[in-house]
């Protein structure tokens, strides 16, 4: 019989009787990880206002049009492809574009934690992170990297969540800007 290639069963027993000493950190880092999902949520949702604005419509509309796209790259290059139609001020297009640009960013720490294994040592503390991604390095495939859940990563997951803050802020700063060109073009005789 071949051996197994499976990681060895986790001693669910074991975990369970040392995972609340290790309890508040792991809360800690769970927390961190779904203030990322939610600002990074929040922020995409504010593209349907840019999207409500940009197409002259309701939000109902707008949000009716964001869902029908099941990309965020989808949702946003409608936005930038609109944009180029919509708005005539090459400053207000360039802060957009920035925008764009810090959000999309984003998503790459929001795509690391949404889809990856976590990994538990045997008190019950999560100690890495292996990616759900496939690698191919000098003609290997290998599952996924994995990268440790050290303090050097819990200060990247906080400051990545204060720009995820800053961005969702200089969003809600853009969205009168973007309203009031839009509006002052459609003015024009």
């Amino acid at each position: 019989m071949e051996a197994s290639r499976l990681p060895p069963k986790p001693d669910f027993e074991a975990l369970d009787a040392s995972a609340p000493a290790s309890a508040d950190r792991r809360t800690f880092i769970l927390a961190l990880i779904g203030n990322l999902v939610s600002s990074w949520t929040n922020n995409e949702s504010l593209f349907i206002y840019v999207l409500m604005i940009l197409l002259r419509t309701d939000q109902a509309s707008a949000a009716l049009t964001f869902a029908t796209l099941n990309t965020t790259r989808a949702r946003l290059d409608l936005i930038q492809r609109l944009a180029k139609i919509a708005v005539h001020d090459k400053a207000l297009e360039k802060t957009l574009g920035k925008i764009i640009d810090r959000f999309n960013e984003s998503t790459q720490i929001r795509n690391e934690f949404n889809h990856c294994m976590y990994n538990v040592d045997a008190r019950g503390q999560i100690t890495s992170t292996q990616s759900m991604r496939i690698v191919q390095t000098k003609g290997n495939l290998q599952f996924g990297e994995t990268k440790p859940m050290d303090d050097a990563r819990i200060k990247s997951m906080i400051k990545a969540t204060k720009d995820m803050a800053r961005i969702n802020r200089d969003i809600w700063d853009f969205l009168p800007r973007l309203e009031e060109h839009v509006h002052s073009r459609d003015a024009l005789p």
